[in-house]
């Protein structure tokens, strides 16, 4: 069992910047990757971009080039999504997920959070 916390979020002025946290904890030894996820108001949850345990990071074209997400490199549980020139379309509701291996499965299990609120607005 993985439980994740995210952390952050808020209320950005377009063009600004906000940074989310996550940290997962349990059986941390099995994950995979960690990501972050986003579902608008309306619409069906989408990805915002991941990182491996080796450090490779993945984008959706929407973000790339303004969000950045890292993790603490002694800290593979970890993971944070620094979000920069904001834009009304990126609010929504922000998703961790924690993507881990089951070898009594022998099948990838995904665990998310609770969600935090990313609004842009002026």
């Amino acid at each position: 069992q993985v439980h994740v916390v995210e952390s952050g979020g808020g209320l950005a002025q377009p063009g600004g910047s906000l940074r989310l946290s996550c940290v997962a904890s349990g059986s941390i030894f099995s994950i995979n990757r960690m990501g972050w996820y986003r579902q608008a108001p309306g619409k069906q949850r989408e990805l915002v971009g991941v990182i491996t345990r080796g450090g490779s990071t993945n984008y959706a074209d929407s973000v790339m080039g303004r969000f950045t997400i890292s993790s603490r490199d002694n800290a593979k549980n970890t993971a944070f999504l620094q979000m920069n020139s904001l834009k009304p379309e990126d609010t929504a509701v922000y998703y961790c997920n924690a993507n881990t291996w089951s070898s009594s499965n022998q099948a990838h299990i995904d665990y998310w959070g609770q969600g935090t609120q990313v609004t842009v607005s002026s």
